[in-house]
């Protein structure tokens, strides 16, 4: 395979096809490997691919331009991983466990919905931020712990009968995997717009609940890759709309990463559980867990909150999809739900991410890439590429190009959850995006944002002859 450029003396015409841009072709032949349609010769009987993620295939590319996760050169802005280490006031990482005090049973497997103290201990946790006052309460019932987000989202879906599912794009990655395997879920997709601040019309999703007979309905909340909310009366509002036989499912995981400009409002998170009426009738289920807010991604220890009569079926959906989280890790979680460790821990990370927004922000907009919709949530930067000069203001292209500059990206055309893959991706809505994580350390965030701006100058500088030889 030719470079993705071939540098020359002349600009050719702007591509406006997917067929024309080596760079969409790497991705349709690496989709078409992957289910085995191109595939040389007899693949494996009865097995057929279900996709990788958006941050998959850029992990691959990149480590096909010679990535490595040790490399110091390169930067990771990527996947979407929070920084793992001490933040100034928070609380101490945990680097030991002391497996004494829990005698040797804690080597037995842990029941698939989870240990019941720490089942208790999340309950509890939602109970005094968002439910303080009210006289339905979560209990451990109302729990179910789960080896990752993921994991979390597959049991759902297992369980989900044959029903239209609502969402919304730009969305995050994975629901295509879980909306292509799981076939029971029927996708409907509606499309988020950037002069409306990403917002979600409730009255638009009233209607759309009503005209296709929508059974489910899916958010991220905070939003990735926007990084924008569903508060307020619009999150009551949205969480209401389950009283009208419609499962809400909001995937949470994003809820500590808000940046209050008042002071006296750092801490406070985001969850639909405050406007939750009855924990065990109203369908409102939602996601979240160790692996963002506490930053401990590697423990894939999360939870799902809802009524019992979910949580019963999920952990049965559990006993033969992944057979339950780390017992060992389970039991090391339960002190970290502490109530006054928990604000300590919301307050540094609000604290630490809002100066890393504001200095990723500041850059970019120093190189002429002021984000137009800036996050007020997440640790993501939703970025828009269309001022550029083609080739690099299409998303796909950029990242290939940044590649060379040791850095990664994702591509906003991941966002576009398209589970059939059937759309010319230059029609998708996100086809001029790429997102942009500052969930890492501040030196790694610098050397990805010199890697843009030397793009941007060889760009500027050098011309470039697009396509293949």
């Amino acid at each position: 395979m030719t470079s993705l450029f071939n540098f020359g003396s002349k600009v050719v015409k702007d591509i406006k096809d997917e067929a024309d841009s080596e760079a969409h072709q790497i991705l349709r032949q690496y989709m078409s490997d992957k289910d085995g349609s191109q595939s040389e010769g007899e693949t494996i009987p009865g097995i057929i691919h279900p996709g990788a993620t958006g941050v998959n295939y850029c992990t691959d590319r990149a480590t096909a331009n010679g990535f490595s996760m040790d490399d110091p050169e390169w930067a990771n802005l990527g996947q979407g991983a929070p920084e793992v280490g001490d933040l100034p006031g928070g609380p101490a990482r945990p680097m030991v466990i002391d497996m004494n005090q829990w005698g040797v049973e804690v080597n037995e497997y842990a029941p698939t919905a989870g240990v019941k103290e720490l089942r208790e201990a999340v309950a509890n946790m939602y109970n005094l931020e968002y439910r303080n006052d009210k006289p339905s309460q979560y209990t451990w019932e109302n729990v179910c712990i789960v080896p990752g987000g993921r994991a979390g989202m597959a049991r759902i879906a297992a369980v989900i009968g044959d029903v239209y599912c609502g969402y919304q794009i730009p969305e995050y990655t994975t629901y295509s995997e879980v909306l292509s395997v799981f076939k029971r879920l029927i996708p409907i997709p509606t499309a988020l717009h950037a002069k409306d601040k990403y917002k979600l019309n409730i009255d638009d999703l009233k209607r759309e609940i009503q005209n296709l007979n929508l059974s489910v309905v899916i958010a991220s909340n905070p939003r990735n890759p926007t990084g924008q909310c569903i508060s307020g009366d619009e999150l009551r509002d949205l969480v209401h709309l389950s009283r009208d036989r419609t499962t809400v499912i909001l995937d949470e995981f994003y809820s500590w990463y808000q940046y209050p400009d008042d002071p006296k409002n750092l801490g406070t998170s985001l969850s639909g559980a405050q406007y939750v009426e009855d924990v065990n009738k109203d369908p409102v289920v939602l996601i979240n867990g160790l692996t963002k807010g506490f930053r401990l991604p590697g423990w894939r220890v999360c939870w799902v909150v809802g009524p019992k009569d979910l949580i019963s079926a999920i952990s049965q959906s559990g006993s033969f999809l992944d057979g339950g989280a780390s017992h060992v890790l389970q039991m090391a979680a339960i002190p970290l739900l502490e109530n006054a460790r928990v604000q300590q821990d919301k307050i540094s990370l609000q604290k630490a991410f809002r100066i890393k927004r504001d200095h990723v922000l500041s850059r970019l907009e120093r190189m002429g890439l002021p984000v137009t919709v800036p996050p007020v949530a997440t640790f993501y930067i939703w970025l828009d590429l269309s001022k550029l000069n083609s080739p690099i203001s299409n998303g796909l292209t950029f990242f290939e190009e940044l590649l060379r500059e040791k850095t990664i990206c994702v591509p906003g055309i991941f966002f576009d959850i398209n589970p059939s893959h059937r759309r010319n991706l230059f029609h998708s809505p996100c086809h001029h995006f790429v997102r942009l994580s500052f969930g890492p350390d501040m030196q790694q965030l610098d050397r990805g944002l010199d890697a843009i701006e030397r793009l941007l100058k060889k760009h500027n500088e050098t011309p470039h002859l697009l396509g293949k030889e």
